[in-house]
């Protein structure tokens, strides 16, 4: 599925990927995850879109990947209306799909996880717009601390833009504006993360935990930033594990 048009200036495209026409499915439909692959807001990187949607595969669950707007002309609210546009129609056709509508959640990298977490944990986000679930991946939420504008620096924010302020970083920074609507949340990170600072994941769990949020986090001492499902790395690489055994909770057990 290509083509969800959701901004003046660009295109999104959410592509379904399928459990196995072998695959079990419960009476009531799966649950299904739309994948965010991360890229700073500038590009989108490959091995966490695809390859994350294969593996949800494996544990059962169906999973759109979200291509969603960046670049020099699609700053914010863009991916973030292409991310809720996504949802609408995720929902619109899951029955279709063998998916339930109301099981469906997200799982984003770096910027892709900023998005998420603004999609899953913001206050304007509408009730069928609102995820099930969130998976944030060495998430870069905290805006206002982030990046060169926030240092202070010349330079365009790639999410706000040229007239990006202090007043803008922070409404979408998530550990300032999430709310208790906010659904079960898993985190993880590398505290030697030296492009999104492990205090990102931190701060936001702190958030919600202060309101009662279910929020699981896990921090790893090496690995630093960017490394999708780290497969064969030690021990970031224990993610993949620690989350399936999480979404086989919150999806399938609740």
């Amino acid at each position: 599925m290509a083509g969800l048009q959701n901004t003046t200036s660009g295109a999104a495209a959410l592509t379904f990927h399928p459990l196995p026409a072998e695959a079990p499915r419960p009476a009531a439909g799966d649950p299904a995850v739309i994948v965010m692959p991360g890229g700073g807001y500038t590009f989108l990187a490959p091995h966490e879109g695809k390859p994350v949607a294969q593996w949800l595969n494996g544990l059962g669950l169906a999973a759109w990947v979200l291509e969603y707007p960046v670049g020099p002309q699609d700053f914010h609210p863009a991916p973030l209306d292409s991310a809720r546009a996504a949802m609408r129609q995720a929902r619109s056709q899951a029955p279709e799909l063998g998916v339930d509508p109301s099981n469906i959640g997200v799982l984003g990298f770096s910027a892709g996880g900023h998005l998420a977490a603004h999609l899953a944990a913001g206050p304007d986000t509408a009730d069928d717009e609102r995820p099930a679930f969130a998976v944030l991946c060495y998430p870069a939420t905290s805006w206002h601390t982030f990046g060169r504008a926030a240092a202070g620096e010349t330079g365009t924010d790639p999410l706000l833009g040229p007239g990006s302020t202090p007043e803008k970083r922070r409404a979408v920074s998530i550990e300032l504006i999430a709310v208790p609507q906010t659904p079960p949340t898993f985190i993880w990170h590398c505290a030697d993360d030296d492009t999104v600072g492990v205090d990102h994941a931190l701060s936001l769990c702190h958030r919600l935990a202060g309101m009662q949020v279910p929020v699981e986090l896990h921090v790893f001492p090496t690995r630093g930033h960017g490394v999708g499902l780290a497969q064969e790395m030690t021990p970031a690489g224990t993610w993949t594990s620690l989350c399936a055994q999480w979404l086989d909770r919150t999806t399938r057990h609740k």
